[in-house]
């Protein structure tokens, strides 16, 4: 890249090499010769290759006034001047930018004096020329800043937003093992009392023992299920576990109705039974969808919640025709959507959110109401 960088100027020495040596200025200045040319050529040339703009800038310097010092005629590769100058500018802190500015414009006026009598145009004019390029480089070296400043800026964001989402799952997932536990607990409370009600009436009433028994068995299976899920959100305990029963999805009716906005429920298909675990999780994703529509959807937003059980699985989708995605973001704590996932995710789910093709705002989960059988 240096080298190409380097090519036109060097194509500029070449093509008027001919012509330029056989050329007798007027005055005391002598001619060039063929060594003389290339050596000066090449040490003004090859120092560009070098990537410390500051060194490049003196060496250049130094063998021009070198030159000048000589009475050497002018050359094309002394352009390795601006070259070198617009590199310190571009790169380089403002102070050195205009000290190189400087000393340039010392080399303009130096060598208009040797080569010609200098008038006032001709040294505005190469002012003019120099403080063009070098105000071209200032540019170029704001931009450039200014576009490393985003590029960290995004960076930045970027790592504090994947920390902010793992924070937010990682508290979920507390949460979640939280309500798993009142959840197994009840079962295995469950078990304890039909196991002692079929122990006292395996003798006078075995049918009612039986049926007992049954209880037992089926909320054993449920309750294995939850701790084979809950191996999976285990945390240190907090000291502060709440014992409080979990809603289901009995309290659905009056979450709708005290949601803060107009809403309403429909459930549609073959109702099945699910586990206090899945109704949590629906109770809980109703829940957030709703309050994201109060805080978001704008003034006169009305919702509306539907469970409809489809077969193998149980279809959550709560819609709004508010503002949704297109109300304004003020808010950067809210990580509603990544406790969503988490919990459906648990139970071999999936959800979306997103707006609407027509306006609002959905979300929609999807929920197996099977068990998975144990391997």
């Amino acid at each position: 890249m240096d080298a190409l960088r380097v090519a036109p100027l060097a194509l500029l020495c070449l093509l008027p090499v001919v012509p330029y040596l056989t050329y007798a200025p007027d005055g005391s200045l002598p001619p060039l010769n063929a060594p003389v040319y290339a050596v000066l050529t090449l040490a003004l040339l090859l120092p560009l290759l070098w990537r410390r703009p500051l060194a490049v800038f003196a060496v250049v310097s130094l063998v021009s006034f070198a030159q000048w010092a000589a009475q050497i005629e002018v050359l094309p590769a002394n352009m390795a001047v601006l070259v070198a100058l617009w590199s310190v500018v571009y790169q380089c802190a403002f102070r050195w930018a205009l000290a190189a500015l400087m000393v340039a414009e010392l080399g303009v006026f130096l060598a208009l004096v040797q080569w010609d009598t200098p008038t006032l145009g001709m040294f505005t004019t190469s002012t003019i020329f120099v403080m063009a390029l070098w105000l071209t480089g200032l540019y170029a070296s704001t931009r450039r800043r200014y576009l490393e400043g985003l590029e960290e800026r995004a960076e930045r964001a970027e790592r504090e937003r994947d920390q902010q989402a793992r924070m937010a799952a990682a508290a979920e997932r507390a949460r979640i093992a939280r309500e798993l536990h009142d959840v197994v607990a009840h079962n295995v409370s469950v078990m304890v009392v039909q196991a002692d009600g079929a122990g006292y009436a395996i003798d006078s009433d075995p049918e009612q023992a039986r049926q007992a028994v049954r209880t037992i068995s089926r909320t054993g299976r449920e309750a294995l299920a939850e701790m084979r899920r809950l191996v999976g959100v285990l945390r240190q305990d907090d000291g502060g576990t709440d014992y409080t029963p979990q809603p289901g999805l009995a309290q659905l009716d009056e979450l709708v109705r005290a949601a803060g906005v107009p809403a309403r429920l429909r459930v549609t298909g073959r109702r099945t039974e699910l586990t206090e675990g899945k109704q949590l999780a629906v109770y809980r994703i109703v829940q957030e969808a709703l309050t994201n529509a109060l805080k978001h959807g704008g003034p006169g937003v009305r919702a509306q919640v539907e469970l409809r059980y489809s077969g193998p699985e149980l279809v959550v989708r709560v819609t709004d025709d508010g503002r949704g995605a297109a109300a304004p973001a003020t808010e950067t704590g809210g990580h509603g959507l990544v406790g969503m996932r988490e919990r459906v995710t648990m139970y071999g789910g999936a959800v979306t959110a997103g707006p609407r093709a027509g306006g609002g705002f959905e979300v929609l989960a999807r929920l197996p109401t099977a068990e998975s059988k144990a391997a």
